[in-house]
């Protein structure tokens, strides 16, 4: 059975996977096209670092680094003979989960909800441009978008989350 949880990046299973990555990433891109997080930057307060196994065998790995009201994804890598099973799947949805309850929180203010390919945001202002807006049966109001431009064509619905 697959497990996703909060890991440790110096812990053997996700440090190999890591290692991997970044020794991949260093082959593709030159140093300053690099952008990965090295092991302590992963274990900062600033990131939420997840690994997903098998029994004993670390599968793959993800992050949330925390950034100025949002978070960003790093370090997604699945091992070779773990590819197509869903690993890489499993780990964003765990980092999806996170990024709800920090906006619960209030420590983030948006999300992509990349199974329905909606932006989930706080409030309108933080969704591009708001060009029309239905509340559902539930009471949940979603918001057409677009692009900040005069002449942008809608890109998306948005649910707007209420506090």
């Amino acid at each position: 059975m697959l497990i996703v949880e909060r890991a440790d990046p110096l812990a053997p299973g996700p440090r190999a996977i890591l290692e991997s990555s970044h020794a991949l990433m260093r082959e593709m891109f030159e140093p300053e096209e690099n952008y990965f997080l090295d092991f302590e930057a992963l274990r900062g307060d600033d990131v939420r670092f997840f690994a997903a196994r098998e029994g004993d065998v670390t599968l793959g790995t993800g992050a949330l680094a925390l950034k100025d009201g949002y978070g960003e994804v790093k370090s997604m890598f699945t091992a070779d003979a773990a590819r197509g099973r869903g690993v890489a799947a499993a780990i964003l949805r765990a980092l999806e989960d996170e990024v709800a309850a920090l906006i619960a929180d209030g420590r983030i203010s948006s999300r992509i909800d990349s199974e329905n390919k909606h932006l989930v945001a706080r409030d309108k202002e933080t969704a591009l441009r708001v060009m029309e807006t239905h509340t559902m049966s539930d009471g949940t109001e979603k918001a057409l978008v677009s692009r900040d431009q005069p002449t942008a064509e809608p890109i998306g619905w948005v649910i707007v989350q209420k506090e």
